[in-house]
C-alpha cells in the first residue's frame, strides 16, 4: 500500500505546527485534514475516517485527552501525541487512555516520520486478524506464538513463562508504547509496590538472553519512566 492512500487527521491549534506538520506529511505523500478544536476534531474523525490522528493536548476548547477518552468508546485508529507537555505524569496518563505514541515539543521532522510510519504499521497489523499460529519477526529474532518459543539467528532462547509473555504482548503491539501498568495489568493482574520494579528485572533478563548490550535498542526500546516498546528499526 503506497503512503498517498493514508489519510492523516491533525488536531493543532498553533498555525506555525499546524503548517509545518502539512508540510512535512504531504511533502511525504499523505493525505492531511487539519483542525483547530477538540469539537471539530471529533467530528472530522467520523466522517473523514484518518489512518492515523496526530494530537495537541493544548486545545482552546477541550483538553486533548478529553479527544482520546471520546474516540476510544468506539474507535481504533492510531493516534500520535504531539505536544509540550514534557512531564512522565502526562505522556502515561495519554497512553493509558488510549493513544498509540507520544513526541515532545520541539521534535525532528525524522522522528515525527518515523513515528508516523510505526504507527501505521501497527494499525496494519491490528487490522489483520490475530492468529495463534502465527509468527513475528524483527531482525534476526522469531517469535513462534503457537509453539510459545523465541529464536535468535535460528537458535532457541529460554525465557521463564512471564519473561515470554511480556516479550509476546509487546511483539503484538508494534509501533506503540505500553505503559509500565498496561503491562504489569496484563502480566500480574492489579498492580503492587513492586510491580515496575519487577517489570524492570523481568525486561532486563530478556534482553540479556536476547544479546542486547546496555543502551542497545534492537529488540526493545525503553521509553524512560514511562513505559516500553518493541523496536521497528
Amino acid at each position: 500500500m503506497s503512503n498517498n492512500k493514508y489519510k492523516i487527521l491533525v488536531i493543532e491549534d498553533e498555525a506555525n505546527i499546524c503548517n509545518l506538520l502539512e508540510t512535512s506529511l504531504t511533502t511525504n505523500g499523505f493525505q492531511v485534514v487539519s483542525v483547530g478544536t477538540c469539537r471539530d476534531a471529533i467530528t472530522m474523525t467520523l466522517s473523514y475516517v484518518p489512518d492515523l490522528v496526530i494530537l495537541d493536548l493544548g486545545l482552546p476548547d477541550r483538553d486533548g485527552l478529553e479527544y482520546i477518552k471520546e474516540i476510544r468508546r468506539s474507535d481504533a485508529t492510531p493516534i500520535l501525541v504531539v505536544s509540550a507537555r514534557s512531564d512522565e505524569n502526562d505522556k502515561v496518563l495519554a497512553l493509558d487512555l488510549g493513544a498509540n505514541d507520544y513526541i515532545t515539543k520541539p521534535f525532528g521532522n525524522a522522528e515525527l516520520l518515523a513515528r508516523v510510519r510505526a504507527a501505521l504499521r501497527n494499525r496494519r497489523s491490528s487490522e489483520i486478524e490475530s492468529v495463534l499460529d502465527g509468527k513475528f519477526h524483527l531482525h534476526d529474532m522469531e517469535i513462534d506464538y503457537a509453539r510459545r518459543m523465541v529464536y535468535i539467528a535460528g537458535e532457541e532462547i529460554r525465557l521463564t513463562r512471564t519473561e515470554y509473555n511480556i516479550l509476546e504482548i509487546l511483539s503484538q503491539n508494534p509501533g506503540k508504547v505500553l505503559t509500565y501498568a498496561a503491562i504489569i495489568r496484563k502480566i500480574w493482574g492489579p498492580t503492587d509496590d513492586g510491580g515496575v520494579k519487577k517489570l524492570q528485572v523481568n525486561l532486563a533478563n530478556i534482553r540479556k538472553k536476547l544479546g542486547s548490550k546496555p543502551g542497545d535498542n534492537k529488540y526493545i526500546i525503553n521509553e524512560l519512566g514511562v513505559g516500553y516498546r518493541i523496536s521497528e528499526e
